[in-house]
């Protein structure tokens, strides 16, 4: 079921551990298939966040929870959705709100965040699969500590890397960011029930100012109409 581990992830996870978790992985996902039980995101793009943006280029590092349950929507990136997709879930309709009011992106016509991963943001679900329809149902099988062990592994780069951390669960990985020289962000999540708290966090002019102050280039946040 899980499809290789993309090359330019691969040594850094290359360990006995990871080798272990995968394999777990692997077997349960097998598991759940045979079960009828639809997997998401499709199988192709279960590692699309390591994918699309490779270690060396990594300078920002946004958490997720898991992926969107309805399929057709989720493609592997945190709060993303496939391109064609026009009805957005609410949390990514506010963070386009608060993408306009902090640095003035005009809103657009689809919900694809990838031109944010091709310039290094690493768009990381805690949880890389889900059961359709069926919210935190992969939680606690082993993803996570695949994952825990990508933001430690970012969090040992030489250079600034920008961690942002929405809501409860995210701000959980705040100790696994060591390094004096990275900038964590925490703020609510932006799903409806934390919104009042998400709208003015500024995370993304913020991200930007701190990116800027040690020479990287800053995201372009405009996600452009296709």
């Amino acid at each position: 079921m899980l499809p290789p581990i993309p090359s330019a992830w691969m040594q850094l996870l290359e360990t006995e551990a990871i080798r272990t978790v995968y394999h777990a992985l692997d077997i349960f996902l097998e598991e759940e298939v045979a079960e009828g039980q639809m997997v998401l995101p499709p199988r192709e793009d279960v590692f699309r966040a390591l994918q699309v943006t490779p270690y060396d280029r990594v300078k920002v590092l946004l958490l997720g929870q898991d992926p969107y349950h309805t399929p057709g929507i989720a493609h592997g990136l945190c709060f993303s959705v496939q391109s064609h997709i026009r009805s957005l879930p609410p949390s990514l309709k506010n963070i386009f709100r608060e993408l306009r009011d902090d640095v003035g992106c005009r809103t657009p016509n689809n919900g694809c965040l990838e031109p944010w991963a091709r310039q290094g943001v690493l768009m990381l679900n805690a949880v890389l699969t889900v059961r359709a329809h069926a919210p935190y149902s992969h939680r606690g099988r082993g993803w996570e500590l695949m994952t825990d062990h990508i933001i430690g592994l970012v969090n040992t780069k030489p250079t600034r890397v920008v961690f942002i951390l929405w809501g409860r669960e995210a701000k959980k990985k705040r100790s696994l960011i060591t390094n004096a020289h990275h900038v964590v962000i925490t703020c609510a999540h932006p799903s409806p029930l934390s919104v009042r708290k998400f709208f003015g966090c500024r995370c993304f002019s913020h991200t930007n100012h701190a990116l800027i102050e040690v020479a990287l280039p800053p995201i372009d946040w405009q996600i452009p109409d296709i």
